[in-house]
């Protein structure tokens, strides 16, 4: 029986990186896309011979399809697809139509086609998980065009979990709260500034490690969540079970006068 192999676009992101590594440690075989030249020596040798590290842009329908012909001609078939790559670019209501395009294509176009051209490849069996996130369920201070896309790719899977049910295929998301990322750097500096920023909205008081989120990726995709479809995992430190007073800290910074 041959390894199953899975596709992960935005694979050059720390979340794709870990799910890869797990997936590789499972004994499972996998083919990672993204157009990020930068990781691509990281990436191959923390592959070696179990998978492929394929430069090019979720855009690009070619792209997309030679993902799923790599993992077809180079493992024998596919099992499992996930999708991953994403694009922050947001200026509320002052987006301009081609924003709008360009962040519909990567975070939510792209997941639905990849599916359609992975589903001739695709057993019953088979699974597709899309990394969604916790914006999609909650409108957020400064952001519009993210959070509309994620919520699109909720709505994308629930809808393909009803029309690939006959075929024997599971659609689920995972959706990621604040996690460490690339991009979070950048913008914090530190983990332990961007735990103390996370700590506002995530009652466990800390960012999600990518692994974290790798680990419900591969949950997903695994046979243990076999009746499962049209589900959303949320990998979020408690921070979509918040309600609208939050952490009390309204109580705390303005505090009601008694006597």
């Amino acid at each position: 029986m041959r390894p199953r192999v899975a596709v992960i676009t935005g694979g050059a992101s720390l979340i794709g990186l870990a799910v890869a590594e797990r997936w590789i440690a499972a004994g499972g075989r996998i083919v990672l896309g993204d157009r990020s030249e930068d990781v691509r020596d990281e990436a191959t040798a923390m592959l070696g011979g179990r998978g492929r590290f394929v430069i090019g842009d979720v855009t690009d329908d070619a792209h997309l399809m030679e993902l799923v012909a790599t993992a077809v001609e180079d493992f024998g078939g596919l099992d499992v697809v996930v999708t991953g790559p994403a694009t922050f670019d947001d200026d509320g209501y002052a987006s301009s139509r081609e924003l709008w395009h360009r962040a519909l294509d990567i975070n939510l176009v792209s997941a639905a086609r990849l599916t359609q051209i992975a589903r001739p490849h695709l057993q019953p069996g088979a699974a597709i998980v899309y990394i969604a996130s916790v914006s999609g369920r909650v409108s957020q201070p400064d952001r519009m065009v993210y959070n509309v896309t994620k919520a699109g790719l909720l709505m994308l899977a629930r809808s393909g979990a009803q029309q690939l049910a006959a075929d024997g295929i599971r659609v689920n998301t995972v959706s990621p709260g604040w996690t460490w990322s690339r991009n979070i750097e950048r913008r914090y500096g530190s983990r332990a500034r961007a735990d103390e920023f996370a700590a506002e909205f995530q009652p466990l008081g800390r960012m999600a490690d990518p692994e974290e989120i790798a680990d419900a990726v591969m949950f997903a995709a695994s046979g243990e969540a076999r009746f499962m479809t049209g589900a959303d995992l949320a990998v979020d430190g408690g921070y979509t079970a918040l309600g609208p007073e939050a952490l009390g800290q309204a109580a705390q910074k303005v505090p009601p006068i008694v006597g």
